[in-house]
């Protein structure tokens, strides 16, 4: 037994607070089902009424030619694959699901079924005859796998937990342990199989449940090393974990349940940057050969939902043939009945389907790491890990508490090291960046091959990395390139409390510039001016150009520099960004050198009208990943995003003309009007304030111009001064202080809401050849959380 590694200082447990089987109402589906099956996915519109005679709907409605398929394959019945929620509840997970993640395209859920015949038919036939069905988008054969480990009786070598030392060898838990969240704390994962012994000596700290399904005895060892290599506690008994600290550990099974509903189960108890660990493996198109469960399309479409919705997806790649051995799945030549190649990323191929999730395979626990003979290869796997010799917990069919093994393998005993590498490097980021990364980001961090330890030269075959957990966090955290654009003229790139949407870094030009960098980087002179910007010309193509420093320790190369525009309004929540586009910048070096894209155009056919918009910036490299829209729409998530994450930025900076708005009827005599959207937060009501600033001269007057609504809800608090009713135009004018701060208090911003406001302002005619500032900014629990500030001054060209 190997002795319990070191404890780590100051951590502490917590359990999750979500009522854990709430969200788990609705039909269940009880068959605990271990006879292969066939899924037929109808085509979008195809859609069954909820009653027995689901083959009287087909043949009836002209579906299929249903009573000629029963007449070859006598005695099939019909069920729906998804019950574990009712269809309202997934189409709520989907829309949210949706609003945070742009790529996601929800699929119906209703027309997946499962097609039950008696043991003699030909599933294969049945498959190719529903495949000549036009209303059939694909149908394939269900058969799962067993628990994806190998048998370790024919592997006699004992070793013992080798999987957290330093690399060559291990991913270096030891070395995360030393960083405050390297141990997993504050991280909540479920593990998804069918069998554990949850009181085990190692695990039972944890006081993990079983939320969904019933529990396997004979899988019972299987998911209690599954634990055992992630969590097992920190408590001078048996083994340690790699995230030994780990907030919350809960399970799901697929036992009188299936794989798809198991999913679901868990995502209804899972939330942003939370881990789900898929511990099964499906027999492809009706053979022995096995693979990860996502090659059926019920299940991908599932974990599709769980990463679109935030959630980090660990997937076992499946072991070889069914007794655990060899054909491996090549991942790049697999093809459905159907002959679609959806395991194979390449560029090149339309057919290809990602779900999000990190696919692990099988790899020797020796330096320099092989390939094992029923691993699977391709483009799509993301890392490897030890799938031999592995020392952790067990147990047996009654449940013994006290068992170990040294001897836990396969594919099963590689997932959970990535697991527990995506949970240390998730518990880091939480404490050290103050967020949590999104799927695409870990993913990406765990794959890099510069921060992952390569296999074997002599590996033919692609397998990616094993995650190194010290060069990651010496990289990602510490020394590798820092890129960042500035919220500010004075940011420093790091987490502050001033203003995050006035950015000097995103330059709009009606037309393009010579040489960007000698116009605006280091030694042009513009360094500092946060005014260079232009408004939008409406018919003809803009040009963006975006700023970045580098304060890491290291050059960062083949930066990307992506961009958003969004109306002008006082919080920028993604479900208002828009698409402008992407550029690479080769090379910022790093000691803060300002550096400058080429332009990025804004195409004319993209540009709605002439005048002001905001911007966002995202940019991001190889050690320093960008975030991405889905990683804001938490709105916990969002509000440390905007001051903490410097490689995202506003720039709601408007710079505009003194002079009246005289051609606008609606605007009063002498003044000019800046107009702007207050949004609601996107998902739920809060309550939030609105503030305005304004440095403007002796003389000025300014006014703030609200729906009536809003001026309703601040009147039912009394949180407002002078007031006058435009009752035509069901406006309301709230006096503003011309030369201070004026604030209105907090009331409820509806979900999604965008009221649309103006600032109403009058600057005395002889001081208009000067320069004054005002903004409006948003505040959440007294905490800003978003402005738009206008330049007033002299009129120039473009303006």
């Amino acid at each position: 037994m190997k002795p319990c590694r070191r404890a780590v200082p100051g951590a502490t447990h917590r359990r999750h607070t979500m009522d854990k089987h709430s969200s788990l109402q609705g039909r269940t589906n009880s068959a605990s089902y271990d006879r292969p099956r066939v899924v037929v996915r109808f085509r979008e519109g195809v859609h069954l009424a909820d009653r027995p005679d689901l083959g009287e709907q087909i043949e009836n409605t002209g579906i299929g030619p249903w009573r000629r398929l029963i007449a070859q394959f006598p005695d099939l019945k019909l069920s729906p694959v998804f019950t574990v929620l009712k269809s309202d509840d997934l189409r709520e997970l989907q829309r949210r699901a949706a609003a945070m993640d742009t790529s996601y395209r929800p699929a119906d859920f209703n027309t997946f079924y499962y097609v039950d015949a008696p043991p003699e038919t030909d599933l294969l036939e049945l498959v190719r005859a529903l495949l000549r069905w036009n209303s059939v988008q694909t149908a394939y054969i269900d058969q799962g796998g067993p628990d994806p480990a190998v048998n370790a009786a024919n592997d006699p070598r004992s070793v013992n937990q080798g999987y957290l030392d330093p690399s060559p060898d291990g991913i270096d838990a030891e070395y995360a342990w030393t960083f405050t969240g390297g141990d997993g704390a504050g991280q909540r994962f479920i593990d998804l199989e069918r069998g554990w012994t949850l009181n085990h000596e190692d695990l039972a700290a944890h006081g993990a449940t079983l939320l969904h399904g019933t529990l396997l005895d004979t899988s019972r060892a299987h998911g209690t090393s599954v634990l055992g290599e992630i969590c097992a506690v920190d408590n001078a008994t048996g083994c340690v974990g790699i995230a030994p600290n780990i907030a919350s550990v809960d399970v799901v099974s697929f036992h009188g349940s299936t794989r798809a509903n198991a999913i679901i189960a868990a995502i209804t108890n899972l939330a942003f940057g939370d881990t789900l660990l898929l511990e099964a493996q499906v027999a492809l198109n009706g053979t022995a050969l096995l693979g990860p469960i996502e090659a059926y399309d019920a299940e991908y479409e599932a974990i599709r939902l769980a990463t679109a919705l935030g959630i980090i997806v660990v997937e076992a790649g499946g072991n070889g043939t069914n007794n655990g051995g060899t054909p491996a799945l090549n991942m790049d030549t697999y093809t459905t009945l159907g002959g679609q190649a959806i395991l194979h990323r390449d560029p090149g191929n339309p057919q290809f389907r990602d779900s999000g999730a990190i696919i692990v395979t099988a790899a020797s626990s020796a330096a320099p790491h092989t390939r094992l003979a029923y691993g699977p290869h391709g483009k799509r796997i993301d890392c490897y890990a030890w799938a031999q010799n592995i020392n952790t917990c067990s147990s047996n069919d009654a449940g013994s508490t006290t068992g170990y093994t040294t001897g836990f393998s396969g594919t099963s005993g590689a997932s959970p090291i990535v697991t527990g590498a995506a949970l240390s490097v998730q518990g880091r980021a939480q404490a050290q960046l103050g967020y949590r990364l999104s799927p695409r980001q870990m993913r990406a961090v765990l794959s890099d091959p510069a921060t992952g330890t390569l296999p074997s030269a002599a590996e033919t075959t692609q397998i990616r990395v094993m995650p190194n957990l010290r060069k990651i966090f010496d990289t990602f955290f510490n020394a590798g390139p820092d890129v960042y654009l500035r919220d500010f003229v004075g940011d420093s790139g790091l987490p502050h409390t001033g203003a995050i949407s006035a950015s000097p870094d995103i330059i709009l030009r009606p037309t393009t510039v010579a040489s960007p960098q000698a116009s605006f980087g280091a030694g042009s002179g513009t360094e500092n001016n946060a005014g260079l910007g232009y408004k939008a010309e409406a018919g003809q193509d803009n040009y963006i150009y975006v700023r970045m420093l580098n304060q890491g320790g290291a050059n960062a190369v083949n930066v990307q520099a992506t961009v958003y525009w969004a109306p002008v309004a006082t919080l920028i929540t993604p479900d208002l960004w828009n698409l402008v586009g992407t550029t690479v910048l080769p090379n910022v070096p790093t000691g803060e050198q300002l550096t400058v894209s080429n332009a990025l155009v804004w195409a004319k056919a993209g540009i709605p009208a002439p005048g002001h918009y905001c911007f966002v910036g995202l940019v991001g490299t190889v050690g320093d990943p960008a975030p991405g829209p889905a990683d804001f729409l938490n709105f916990d998530n969002f509000r440390r995003f905007i001051r903490e994450n410097n490689n995202v930025t506003w720039r709601n900076f408007n710079v505009e003309n003194n002079d009246p708005d005289v051609e606008d009827p609606t605007v009063p005599r002498g003044f000019k009007a800046l107009a702007f959207l207050a949004p609601g937060a996107p998902d739920r009501a809060r309550n939030m304030a609105l503030e305005v600033v304004a440095r403007l001269p002796e003389g000025a007057r300014a006014m703030l111009e609200v729906p009536l609504v809003y001026f309703e809800m601040l009147r039912e608090r009394r949180q407002y001064g002078r007031v006058k009713i435009d009752s035509e135009r069901r406006v309301a004018f709230l006096a503003v202080n011309a030369s201070g701060r004026t604030a209105f208090g907090e009331v409820p911003f509806p979900a999604k809401s965008r009221m649309a406001m103006r600032l109403l302002v009058e600057i005395p005619e002889q001081y208009r050849e000067r320069s004054f500032q005002v903004y409006a900014r948003q505040l959440f629990e007294r905490e800003e959380i978003g402005r738009v500030t206008w330049q007033l001054g002299p009129k120039r060209e473009g303006n």
